[in-house]
């Protein structure tokens, strides 16, 4: 508990933390084998963006389960447990191949969609996996340390002086707040540079990926109960995601809440009784005895 209460102290302090060596080398070629074949028939980016000279490969959880456990690992998740609300969604989910030749990448922060002034809270729990070791002259991700603190009167220049790499060792995962200034690096190396993006965001927020398209409930089924939490099958607060009434998870599992109450109803019936709730403003309160959202 105290390493973890350092790497949180860390993400007030500067916005970001690594945890080295945290996949074993035989799951790393797992998921470098998964990639290959898109790596084989993609073309580059489309833009300076994406990169001129980079691979992105979107949708992972569509493409094969084996990126299941990476996005649910637990240090991971335990982060975003302690940041984010119940019933957190995972938002984007791809990788990025970054070819010799490719350029730094434009500054910006992934919350940068969300119109909301700064400098506020993250609402977004990122997180980038190295595949490949990261290095400074492999295009490893840059960061500004402190800039999740700044406002929107701040905007970092392209040579921004007080941008630094992270450097971590293959099966690291350096994960940073929503707020942070951040560019992937220039690839002045010989060989490609493999990266994971996890991106979570909070529950009542637009998920950049559209995983019910990407995973259909057809699809979700062969997923674990928390994967299809995180693309989306869940509740938030009793409401927020409900299909036609009922929790969507109705349309994964055919038995679900057949027996006793459902989660839904479990998150309604303690919303509807939180202090500053819906129905003590005035609003709807639903009849004793009901599972609203749930049933």
């Amino acid at each position: 508990m105290t390493q973890m209460n350092d790497h949180l102290e860390a993400f007030q302090k500067i916005g970001y933390t690594i945890f080295e060596n945290l996949l074993p080398p035989e799951y790393i070629a797992s998921l470098r084998n998964a990639l290959e074949p898109y790596h084989a028939e993609q073309r580059f980016g489309r833009n300076g963006f994406e990169g001129l000279h980079s691979q992105r490969t979107y949708g992972l959880l569509a493409k094969s389960p084996v990126f299941a456990d990476l996005a649910t690992w637990p240090t991971l998740l335990e982060v975003c447990d302690r940041l984010l609300e119940p019933s957190y969604l995972l938002s984007a989910f791809f990788s990025n191949r970054i070819h010799p030749g490719e350029v730094m990448g434009p500054l910006h922060y992934d919350e940068g969609f969300y119109h909301i002034p700064r400098p506020r809270r993250a609402f977004v729990v990122s997180a980038l996996w190295a595949i490949d070791e990261f290095a400074e002259h492999n295009g490893a991700t840059e960061m500004i340390p402190g800039s999740h603190l700044w406002g929107d009167d701040r905007i970092p220049a392209p040579d921004e002086p007080g941008a630094v790499p992270i450097v971590m060792p293959a099966g690291s995962v350096v994960v940073m707040l929503g707020t942070m200034w951040h560019r992937s690096g220039a690839n002045r190396s010989t060989v490609p540079r493999i990266a994971i993006n996890a991106e979570y965001c909070e529950p009542y927020l637009r998920q950049i990926e559209n995983m019910s398209l990407l995973i259909p409930p057809e699809k979700a089924k062969q997923y674990s109960r928390r994967i299809q939490e995180l693309l989306g099958y869940s509740i938030h607060s009793g409401f927020i995601g409900y299909v036609d009434g009922l929790h969507p998870l109705r349309l994964v599992d055919r038995e679900y809440g057949q027996h006793g109450t459902s989660e839904a109803g479990k998150a309604a019936a303690d919303l509807l009784t939180r202090p500053g709730s819906w129905h003590l403003s005035g609003g709807y309160q639903a009849p004793a005895g009901s599972d609203p959202a749930g049933g």
